[in-house]
């Protein structure tokens, strides 16, 4: 496919996402969305590809949500089945995927990056939720995601008013692995999918499977009895049988993710 609002870009086994369109601070229109939506559903079929990177194009924004002047034209609004960016609903993706945040994450912005597994934010990131104040909701995710990651009131606070906060309060709220400094979102996000590319993409996906749907088990004992494919893969592959023998051997292992 041949991409008109985004960037898909390979390095090695890393894809690298990233929204262009810096003139409306890289708000996402329908052919944004399904831009998204095919360039992940691509990255989760590549067998080469074990780690990607979303980020915003320019260092103003991430993503500024939902393109409302497109909406206000009347021209269509729709979604893709994987809802916002192609990633808010997109409940059976088991590669890690991290969000460089180098500015703007507003809406569904902000409901793109709590649906990924790492933040890295530069010091100038500002996160909100701002629905409520043009009348609408955070619907993409926000509403139940940030209250499972930060404490509910500090939630609440966020959700009930829309208001901004930055990068470094948000990772002291725990939503933000990492603040770097501004125009190094991007670079901070390669260290961090670097250090995962060394460790066998077979025991990441089947880590990400059940940490992620684990949590739909009341009980840790029932998650644990429970079956996951994931797991079932690992310790049918290559990498189960290479890990422990490059240990032995004292070498880098070869990982095949297969």
């Amino acid at each position: 496919m041949t991409y008109e609002f985004i960037r898909y870009d390979r390095e090695g086994a890393l894809a690298i996402l990233t929204i262009n369109r810096p003139e409306v601070y890289n708000a996402l229109h329908p052919p944004a969305h399904d831009e998204l939506h095919h360039a992940l559903d691509a990255f989760a079929a590549d067998p080469e590809l074990f780690v990607a990177i979303v980020t915003g194009a320019g260092d103003k924004a991430f993503c500024a949500g939902f393109d409302l002047k497109w909406q206000a034209s009347g021209q269509e609004v729709r979604m893709p089945p994987t809802s916002f960016g192609g990633i808010a609903k997109r409940d059976d993706l088991f590669k890690p995927v991290i969000a460089a945040v180098n500015g703007l994450a507003m809406g569904g912005g902000f409901e793109m990056v709590l649906a990924c597994d790492l933040v890295i934010a530069a010091e100038n990131a500002q996160f909100a939720l701002p629905e409520p104040r043009v009348g609408i909701a955070a619907l993409a995710g926000g509403m139940h995601r940030l209250p499972r990651m930060i404490p509910q009131k500090k939630a609440m606070g966020l959700l009930l008013t829309g208001r901004k906060i930055g990068a470094a309060e948000g990772e002291k709220l725990g939503f933000v692995n990492e603040v770097v400094p501004a125009g190094q979102a991007l670079e901070g996000a390669r260290r961090w999918a670097g250090e995962i590319l060394e460790c066998s993409p077979m025991s990441i996906r089947c880590t990400k499977e059940q940490a992620t749907l684990g949590f739909k088990y009341g009980l840790v004992s029932d998650a644990m009895n429970a079956e996951w494919p994931a797991h079932k893969a690992l310790v049918e592959s290559e990498d189960y049988v290479e890990g422990p023998l490059a240990f032995a051997q004292k070498r880098k292992p070869i990982w095949k993710g297969r």
